[in-house]
């Protein structure tokens, strides 16, 4: 009823407008009623003739574990193209996949899986084939340079998009069938374009998102990162960030360019890691004591015990810190719903040299994160009856280690963009409220639940449509504020509720 009412009230002024001023007024029922001259759109110091996006997955419009063509098109770069286009804005191309059931083949063999969908209970992936051929070279250029998989450092890597390298782990897919040629830089491919306006989105995102997927398997416990290698799963060091973006913005805006930027959110934040808990084992009375029989646990809690004596008693390490990560070791269940999850942490004091069965386990606490990859394990044993890989699991340190460098990428974005004079996206706030208190925009309050939060999708990870429309929201408000433009003054900013939060599986 909301909507009807006010556009009852504008067809109403709309059809007064064209012949009263700003003082007129109308009669009605004998009341007076003031009416307002509506706000021209202006882009302000803006000169948004050719529009270039580059960045990771958001920018490609990735959602729901894939891209699809529905997703592209509901990308927040085209969404905010359409905006663009009412203030000078020209043409915006995109290197549109052939289906919407996402995923990708490489000379018909399926390298991508296929997007998923929610079955009334769980997401699931589609039981299509992708029809998308990645050895199928596009004819660019693209106004949106989005690559999914991409860190920072892969946008300033000449090859990234060869298509040889490809099958090697050299070479990205997405950007194999829209670069310019077997050599060429995404970077290379977007200042090619001369862009007069650009955005440059989650730069960093993926330098530590990858380290986070892979359960923080990617550092070693000195931390030291691999920031040379294409693939990996390791974090991109902070200070070869810093250079690397500030490097970016530099050419970006060599030619007078303008633009928007973004924060790097805190990735620990998303559902991915947070939908699991880390103590959902219901048990009966019988299997909590098999489990806690000597011929299970219980020899382990034992084993632990006296190897820690024995480390006191040849000084290794104190008494105090002994009876420290006893207690955090000993594995214990009960009757009932709620019993932590057995987990493998590297962090543990490595008691294997003493004793080959005292592998470095113990159970799940609060602190933990629990990836969304685990919960199809839990009912086949793992982390009960075996203990859960470290891959599937963030502890506090491995949490500690990526917060710390999103902090430090953060800090370099704030630096080269002010001296740049860029707008900013604070992405980061934007999770933040997701996850608490909600991500309000329009009528609408969206949070990071999945599945019915509406501005995460059923990945997990990336942004539904309704959120990246709110998202490029985002981005208007920050042109707003940094070059005098007016979207939503003049009441141009979008209405996200006519984009969806879950896909049909019948779109294919």
């Amino acid at each position: 009823m909301k909507h009807i009412k006010y556009l009852l009230l504008s067809t109403v002024v709309l059809g007064f407008t064209a012949c009263n001023d700003v003082e007129d007024v109308l009669e009605a029922n004998g009341e007076t009623v003031e009416t307002e001259t509506p706000i021209a759109l202006t882009a302000g110091d803006l000169d948004l003739s050719n529009y270039v996006a580059v960045g990771p997955s958001f920018t490609a419009g990735y959602t729901d574990g894939a891209v699809f063509k529905a997703g592209q098109e509901n990308s927040y770069p085209n969404i905010l193209s359409k905006e663009f286009a009412k203030a000078g804005g020209g043409a915006f191309t995109q290197p549109l996949v052939s289906d919407n059931i996402g995923g990708l083949l490489l000379g018909g063999t399926q390298i991508a899986e296929p997007r998923l969908f929610f079955n009334g209970a769980t997401p699931e992936r589609l039981g299509a084939t992708p029809t998308t051929e990645a050895g199928i070279i596009l004819t660019g250029p693209f106004n949106n340079m989005g690559v999914p998989g991409a860190k920072s450092f892969h946008l300033l890597a000449p090859g990234y998009g060869n298509l040889a390298g490809v099958p090697l782990g050299l070479a990205n897919p997405y950007f194999a069938r829209m670069a310019s040629s077997p050599n060429a830089t995404v970077l290379g491919d977007a200042l090619a374009q001369n862009p007069s306006f650009f955005t440059l989105s989650l730069m960093g995102g993926n330098d530590v998102l990858s380290y986070a997927l892979s359960g923080g398997t990617g550092v070693d416990q000195t931390g030291n990162p691999d920031v040379a290698s294409y693939g990996g799963n390791d974090i991109t060091d902070p200070a070869a960030f810093g250079q690397i973006f500030g490097l970016m913005v530099s050419q970006l805006t060599a030619n007078g360019a303008k633009g928007v930027v973004t924060n790097v959110p805190d990735v620990t934040k998303v559902p991915f890691f947070n939908t699991v808990p880390h103590n959902p084992v219901p048990l009966d009375a019988a299997t909590a004591g098999v489990l806690n029989s000597a011929g299970a646990y219980g020899a382990y809690n034992a084993g632990v015990a006296a190897a820690f004596g024995y480390l006191v008693s040849v000084n290794v390490v104190t008494q105090e810190d002994a009876d420290m990560e006893i207690a955090k070791r000993t594995i214990t269940f009960t009757e009932g719903e709620g019993n932590a999850l057995v987990i493998m942490d590297e962090y543990l004091t490595d008691l294997t040299a003493i004793n080959p069965a005292l592998v470095s386990m113990r159970q799940a606490t609060s602190e933990d994160l629990i990836l969304l990859t685990a919960s199809t394990l839990i009912p086949l044993g793992t982390g009960v009856a075996v203990p859960m890989g470290d891959e599937l699991v963030l502890t506090p340190q491995e949490i500690t280690n990526i917060q710390t460098a999103t902090d430090a990428y953060n800090m370099s974005i704030e630096t080269v963009r002010t001296g740049a004079g860029l707008g900013i996206v604070d992405l980061k706030m934007i999770l933040d409220q997701a996850t608490s208190t909600g991500w309000s925009e329009g009528d609408f309050v969206l949070t990071a639940n999945l599945v019915t939060g509406g501005a995460i999708s059923l990945d997990g990870i990336h942004m539904t449509a309704r959120g990246y429309a709110a998202l490029a929201n985002c981005y208007l408000r920050a042109a707003d504020a940094t070059y005098g433009s007016n979207f939503e003054a003049s009441g141009n900013l979008v209405n996200i509720g006519t984009y969806p939060t879950n896909y049909s599986p019948m779109l294919q």
